[in-house]
């Protein structure tokens, strides 16, 4: 039995955009139709939205973001941001074109009170939407762990940045 399945990857560790981003790269390989939607990723220069020009018609990509919001100078504006962001995001998942669906860090519009978790969590879990839904960040909320089919808790073990080294390309961006 097939099922349309919300998953979530959370945790402190690095790797969930990272699996996610996998989990498209499988489901194009079938041939699906697969978009990502970035919530708090800015202007930097991503490696994944370089490959996503290779995928033609069945990839799309959106960054939807401000930049982080440890980085921000207005909030508000962050908020606005994530709202249009969010109400784009239903418009997507709704339209059934997409086999899969990656909400890159939607936890954080949930965590800084910029959407409605009820709300949010109650699109996601209806059973009536025609794809898989993948949501990435750090601290899902318990409600939204709770309607998930597949929950990832991300355990950062050791990590470079700790020694000193930076973020590279490739493997953080």
């Amino acid at each position: 039995m097939e099922s349309d399945l919300l998953i979530v990857n959370t945790g402190y560790g690095k790797g969930k955009t990272t699996a996610a981003l996998g989990l498209a790269m499988r489901a194009l390989g079938h041939g699906y139709k697969v978009c990502v939607i970035q919530f708090m990723k800015g202007s930097w220069e991503y490696g994944e939205l370089f490959s996503a020009d290779r995928f033609g018609d069945n990839l799309d990509f959106h960054v939807m973001g401000r930049g982080f919001t440890w980085q921000s100078d207005n909030l508000g504006k962050d908020r606005e941001t994530a709202v249009h962001a969010w109400d784009r995001a239903k418009e997507i998942i709704s339209s059934g074109e997409y086999k899969v669906v990656i909400l890159d860090e939607l936890t954080y519009l949930m965590t800084f009170n910029f959407i409605d978790t009820k709300e949010a969590v109650a699109f996601l879990s209806d059973k009536n939407r025609k794809n898989h839904v993948v949501v990435t960040g750090r601290d899902a909320p318990r409600t939204l762990i709770d309607a998930a089919d597949l929950v990832t808790e991300m355990k950062e073990v050791k990590h470079p940045y700790k020694s000193g080294i930076m973020a590279q390309k490739g493997i953080e961006f």
